[in-house]
């Protein structure tokens, strides 16, 4: 593996990934949907109360937007991190089974402000950590019990991280091996029993990143088979190590950004109740019965029954199907203590049956079929795509309605509108102090 990360570090320095329009304009929409996603975070109270401390242990010169006082860089990917994950609406990669942006993004957003650098600059350390984080996600794939924030995406923080700070290929390869020594062990528990313990798990790999980088940048050296040893070590490997996805595939490219706040798994019984309220209306009172058919690993992620809490809830298949098709929306609001009270919610998440489908399972396909009885009659629809799949952008209008909502209330509509432009729209020599600070 540690051949196959030099030549992928070597291949992101000598072929500049933003000379591709398409990927230079996939870089912009994942900053800013990421970005919104962090200032919506601020709304919470555990968030905002976060920031404040900070504030006041590691007052910094970083000015994010949402944030009242200034703090350093440490403190800035910190609170980017766990902003950008508490209403669970932000990227991820398919392949990789999680969310390589929202580790690599943090710092070098937060080592771009701070250094004064370009938007440019920033969104080039913001891909070679995708890059990295994506590929190592894909190889090292967690074990049962495990929660992926916090393990792998710490890697492709690290890398992110010392490209930021200056760092050439070896140096983003000595950061990546130093946190492979020391990938934290984040559990799952939190999720089952609705505590939000893990909201800092991103926090914490974007933070053990950043030391990284600075620790490579520094003369720290660090053994070139650690990626090696924690395949063995830590996720108990067989004999045959994992290879990297080789040089010359983007996997920004294939990043989703979602529609809806929730797990990914969630989409696709979601979207199946958007589809039977076009077809059948938006009253649900006369539904007798509700069975979601979907894939098995949506079920052991994402099977929370009677979820009492907001992170239960972002990782339940019926709740967020019942949601779905009792307000035809699931977005941030979805998690207050009002909504989460609703009776006919309530009473749809516990009517639901949730069944394995087969097929899909073993092709290794996403999809789900939703089948509903009411008045003796039986309806079904299905959706094998979602927004965000392969084929199926989630686009620049609607990266941008989704950042006005998520972060108008925080920030202001014109604000909002200010920062979705420059964002989209500035040159790549821009400061990025700029970008997210317009006049």
């Amino acid at each position: 593996m540690h051949n196959d990360l030099s030549d992928l570090l070597h291949w992101l320095f000598d072929t500049d990934p933003l000379g591709i329009p398409e990927a230079e304009q996939r870089a912009r929409l994942l900053l800013l949907d990421t970005l919104g996603c962090y200032i919506a975070g601020q709304n919470k109270p555990a968030v905002a109360a976060i920031a404040q401390r900070f504030a006041a242990l590691d007052a910094g010169p970083i000015r994010l937007p949402g944030l009242t006082s200034p703090v350093s860089t440490l403190a800035a990917t910190f609170l980017l991190a766990t902003g950008a994950c508490w209403d669970e609406a932000c990227e991820g990669l398919a392949r990789a089974h999680g969310r390589p942006g929202l580790h690599a993004l943090p710092p070098a957003i937060a080592i771009s402000l701070n250094n004064g650098l370009s938007l440019g600059a920033a969104l080039r350390s913001l891909v070679t950590g995708y890059e990295v984080g994506g590929r190592m996600g894909e190889a090292l794939r967690i074990r049962a019990g495990m929660h992926v924030d916090g393990s792998w995406g710490a890697l492709g923080a690290a890398a992110a991280s010392a490209r930021a700070l200056g760092g050439d290929a070896k140096a983003c390869a000595t950061a990546v091996e130093t946190v492979a020594c020391q990938i934290p062990f984040s559990l799952y528990a939190p999720v089952a029993e609705g505590k939000t313990a893990r909201n800092t798990y991103p926090g914490h790999g974007a933070t053990l990143g950043l030391l990284a980088g600075i620790s490579a940048l520094s003369g720290v050296d660090s053994p070139a088979n650690a990626l090696e040893d924690y395949f063995r070590f830590a996720l108990d490997g067989g004999p045959d190590l994992p290879t990297l996805t080789p040089p010359g595939k983007l996997l920004t490219l294939e990043g989703y950004l979602k529609p809806h706040a929730a797990v990914r798994h969630v989409h696709y019984g979601a979207e199946c109740a958007l589809l039977w309220r076009e077809q059948h209306g938006t009253d649900t009172r006369a539904i007798e019965s509700v069975t979601l058919k979907i894939y098995d690993e949506a079920q052991r992620y994402c099977g929370n029954r009677a979820p009492k809490t907001a992170i239960q809830a972002q990782f339940s298949l019926t709740h967020g199907l019942a949601r779905t098709l009792v307000a035809g929306d699931l977005g941030p609001e979805t998690y207050t203590d009002d909504a989460m009270k609703d009776s006919e919610v309530i009473r749809l998440e516990a009517l639901t049956n949730l069944k394995t489908d087969d097929a899909l399972t073993e092709a290794e396909q996403r999809g789900a079929t939703l089948t509903i009885e009411q008045g003796g009659e039986q309806t079904n629809v299905s959706v094998s795509s979602i927004l965000g799949d392969p084929g199926k952008p989630f686009g620049e209008d609607a990266v941008r309605a989704k950042f006005l909502r998520y972060a108008s209330p925080i920030i202001g509509v014109e604000k909002a509108k200010a920062i979705t432009e420059t964002i989209l729209l500035a040159s790549e020599d821009t400061p990025l102090s700029d970008v997210l600070a317009p006049v």
